[in-house]
């Protein structure tokens, strides 16, 4: 029995993607460095399957049809180009490399110029949905060398989610843009987590929700315009309860881990120029959680205790709903202008509207919201901003006055909402015909004469004062 597919390395991703190839009807050979895992593998869940275990790599080349489709589920980075190296002697021209895990997208450029020089193809994939999207139908974002899309097309379609119908897989772009789309998906769910984290300390510090009252409002804005997989989770994740019958959320510290993908979208929209705000703020929350040591010492010697927020539960439980909306807007806005500078700065044709539906299912950011931004850059694919879509602008303007008062009262509370608050300053610069950067550059041109421009002249003609 001869294999469609390859793939290398058997922890929780690789085995569900395998099982969900296999159950669509695709042979697999598999192998692991530890080969014990390819017995047990095959001993469980793949037992009776069309799955082919391997205990060497040459065995396991020998398995496969050509061109060779291997398909990599390792850790990122140095492991990657390891693989590659020991991969090399057993591979021939037109065989096709498939890195399936959260590379950085510049090695995802390097690795297809490099093996493209030795006639081999190579493919960055961006997968979401985490293992239960693997097993049952994940994100999968591809690019890389083109000329290898036909031959996995089939095979990441059949076992991508469904969105409408349509598998949510489609051409990202040359070289390092599938992994750079994923990049931008994950900065953007850092986002999420954030906006529904302080949704949440608004509702609980501030107004003093009980997790049942919390389970019961997140269970009913997943009925509307929030509806998505992270609002439905956050929902099931109140109901939990402990051992004692307490809510487990109440016994979890409160750090948060991460690792790195956040980080490097928000280092590339420094590179690229771009305000990239509220996934820039989300990395830093989660800097500032782990910093629980001081923030301890910090509570004693700053000791200004919550000011409970006063009135009408149901109104501010509103304005709260539409500040989370609205920031989530602006988010998505935010991560849809970095990919158009990217697609012009590395020359990629990126299709925003099959981004939007490769989001639809399967990934972490599911949403009904995603299908609106697929309209808005079905309506107009030279979209520059959603906040520039009829839709959203009409979404904001309805959702401005919620979004103030639930920003308004945490800032006077004392409850942190570094998420919720940069995404009202980048609404209100971003409408404002005028900012104050003209200080700046005149600051600029007097220490520095670093020249500034006039309103009256023409742009491009570049002048110094001298101010003393």
């Amino acid at each position: 029995m001869s294999a469609d597919i390859g793939l290398i390395g058997l922890a929780v991703m690789g085995q569900n993607l395998v099982l969900n190839m296999a159950d669509h009807g695709f042979t697999v050979a598999v192998f692991n460095r530890t080969t014990s895992k390819v017995d047990d593998f095959l001993a469980g869940e793949a037992k009776g399957k069309k799955i082919i275990g391997t205990k060497s790599l040459d065995d396991f080349f020998k398995t496969l049809k050509r061109p060779r489709r291997v398909m990599f589920m390792v850790k990122a980075g140095a492991p990657v180009d390891e693989l590659i190296s020991q991969c090399l002697p057993h591979l021939e021209k037109g065989d096709i490399i498939i890195d399936g895990g959260n590379s950085n997208f510049e090695d995802t450029n390097r690795r297809t110029r490099e093996l493209k020089e030795k006639g081999l193809i190579f493919l960055g994939v961006g997968i979401s949905g985490g293992e239960e999207g693997a097993r049952h139908g994940p994100s999968i974002m591809p690019g890389g060398n083109p000329e290898g899309w036909p031959h996995v097309k089939p095979i990441f379609q059949a076992i991508a989610a469904k969105a409408d119908g349509e598998p949510c897989c489609e051409w990202v772009g040359d070289e390092g843009a599938g992994h750079y789309v994923k990049m931008v998906h994950n900065g953007i769910e850092y986002g999420d987590m954030q906006l529904i984290s302080e949704a949440y300390d608004l509702l609980s510090r501030g107004l003093g929700l009980q997790t049942d009252e919390l389970a019961s409002v997140f269970s009913e804005w997943n009925k509307g315009a929030l509806d998505s997989y992270l609002i439905e989770i956050t929902s099931s994740i109140f109901q939990k309860k402990d051992t004692d019958g307490k809510p487990l959320l109440d016994k979890i510290l409160d750090v948060a881990g991460q690792k790195g993908t956040g980080k490097w979208t928000a280092i590339n929209a420094l590179d690229l120029g771009m305000p990239l705000t509220l996934i820039g703020e989300a990395v830093f929350a989660r800097c500032l959680s782990s910093l629980r040591d001081e923030r301890l010492l910090a509570s004693k010697v700053l000791n200004t205790p919550i000011k409970p927020i006063k009135g009408e539960k149901k109104p501010f439980i509103k304005a709260v709903e539409q500040a989370l909306y609205a920031s989530k807007v602006i988010s998505y806005s935010q991560g849809f202008m970095l990919m158009r500078e990217a697609a012009k700065e590395y020359k990629w044709h990126l299709n925003f509207g099959a981004i939007a539906l490769m989001w639809r299912g399967g990934c972490i950011i599911r949403s009904r919201f995603l299908g609106k931004i697929k309209e808005a850059f079905d309506q107009n694919k030279d979209l520059q901003s959603l906040l520039l879509a009829p839709y959203f602008t009409e979404q904001l303007i309805k959702a401005e006055e919620g979004f103030r008062v639930a920003c308004a009262q945490a800032c006077m509370a004392g409850i942190p909402i570094p998420c919720h608050a940069t995404a009202l300053s980048f609404f209100d610069g971003y409408r404002s015909a005028r900012l104050p950067a003209n200080l700046i550059q005149a600051q600029r041109d007097f220490f520095g004469a670093h020249t500034y421009e006039r309103i009256d002249r023409p742009r491009g003609e570049f002048i110094h004062t001298q101010w003393m």
